[in-house]
């Protein structure tokens, strides 16, 4: 099951005719392609992906039957009724490969096993006040075995590896944690990839957390509807992706979208105003200080993470704090690239999320926009799941998919 990612990629929708090429690079290259075009359509034809590749029928029936073979594509029942031969559909098979993924998060840690059309298989969860290696290391070590078991042996063999998604830099965020004086010290020289390795199955990559929330959105979510959008994911603190031409911009670090650090203008409670970064107003950690204020413990919110129902009236005044922020950060992006769409999504219930996208459209509305192109403003469809699913994907991806190409290559 372990297929080497390529390095060069020939393009977005041309397969590779092996001019002058290595074979097995084009082989791999084109299954790659293959598995991709039917991730994203749903079920493919053989004649369907010729005509999507330009390969012509025979090598694509090569190519798929190969992959059938391999127990990466189901067959689904013939469709009658055409002019020719009966046409037979393929999908994904979502026993076909499996990948683990680990979220770490300021408040709460997930590991995941997914299946290879996005099914979580199983999730075990942890909460703390703050993420600390040591402790988090132990949780994987306790939670890895019985997430695998979850699999019969002969499945077992089809883990592909190991994805991270976490925050960079977590030591900068001690006080807006309120964690003691120098508790996350410990992530300064902390290599999480190289320490997880010794307990999961390899190979193990890590990805800024935002940003595998947003590979998620594009491979497995509404997010292949656009060609390009602004991805804004909300947890304790704010994030983000970018996605251009279909295909996720990780930037020169791996930190493109880093949406937090801009700046908006907030109003204070006398009436005046400021500038802060977004991630002072539109991040869940200040609506844990919110709930704190009247006496309600912010944890409570990662402890039910999937009904805040008792807690509308501080949610609500959270919504309109962040949906102004929200609103001035959308028109900045779109002042450099006239994006098609806005996504937004989080770490809440749906009705929260749902509320926080209608309450920004409007508070967009409201701004001067002269010399903008219009977007979309929408909700994401992955939801809390988004960060974990896009952990897990990375193994998948890196070895089945082209989306994440970029993110791999030496």
């Amino acid at each position: 099951m372990q297929r080497s990612p390529l390095k060069d990629d020939p393009g977005p929708v041309h397969a590779a005719h092996g001019r002058g090429t290595n074979q097995t690079g084009v082989r791999l290259y084109n299954e790659r392609l293959i598995l991709s075009l039917i991730r994203r359509h749903g079920r493919l034809t053989k004649v369907d992906i010729a005509r999507l590749t330009g390969l012509s029928l025979q090598t694509t029936t090569v190519v798929m039957n190969r992959l059938e073979a391999d127990g990466l594509l189901l067959a689904g029942e013939r469709q009658r009724g055409r002019i020719g031969q009966p046409a037979v559909p393929y999908s994904l098979n979502p026993d076909g490969a499996y990948g683990l993924g680990m979220v770490v998060g300021r408040r709460a840690c997930e590991l995941v096993l997914m299946d290879f059309v996005a099914g979580v298989r199983r999730r075990e969860r942890l909460t703390y006040p703050y993420p600390l290696p040591d402790a988090l290391i132990a949780f994987a070590g306790s939670t890895l075995p019985d997430l695998i078991a979850t699999l019969p042996p002969s499945a077992q063999a089809r883990i592909c590896g190991t994805g991270i998604a976490m925050p960079f830099e977590l030591w900068n965020w001690e006080e807006v944690l309120e964690a003691p004086k120098d508790a996350l010290a410990g992530w300064h020289d902390f290599d999480m990839a190289a320490e997880l390795s010794r307990i999961a199955p390899g190979p193990v990559r890590v990805m800024n957390d935002a940003t595998a929330a947003c590979a998620a959105e594009l491979t497995f979510g509404g997010g292949s509807a656009y060609r390009d959008f602004a991805y804004f994911y909300i947890a304790t603190f704010i994030g983000g992706g970018i996605v251009l031409n279909g295909s996720l911009f990780p930037g020169r670090s791996g930190n493109a979208g880093a949406f937090g650090s801009m700046p908006v203008v907030a109003r204070g409670p006398g009436g005046g105003a400021g500038v802060q970064q977004l991630i002072r107003s539109a991040s869940l950690y200040r609506l844990e200080r919110q709930l704190g204020a009247i006496g309600i413990a912010g944890s409570q919110l990662w402890e039910q993470p999937d009904d805040w129902t008792r807690f509308s009236a501080p949610v609500d005044a959270w919504i309109e704090e962040a949906a102004e922020g929200l609103a001035q950060a959308i028109a900045s992006c779109l002042a450099v690239v006239d994006f098609e769409a806005m996504v937004i999504d989080g770490a809440f219930p749906a009705p929260v999320r749902d509320k926080l996208v209608k309450r920004t459209a409007a508070a967009f509305a409201r701004l001067d926009r002269q010399g903008l192109t219009e977007t979309r403003i929408v909700a994401g469809t992955m939801g809390r799941a988004a960060r974990a699913i896009g952990g897990a994907a990375l193994p998948l991806l890196d070895t089945f998919g082209r989306d994440l190409d970029v993110l791999f290559k030496d």
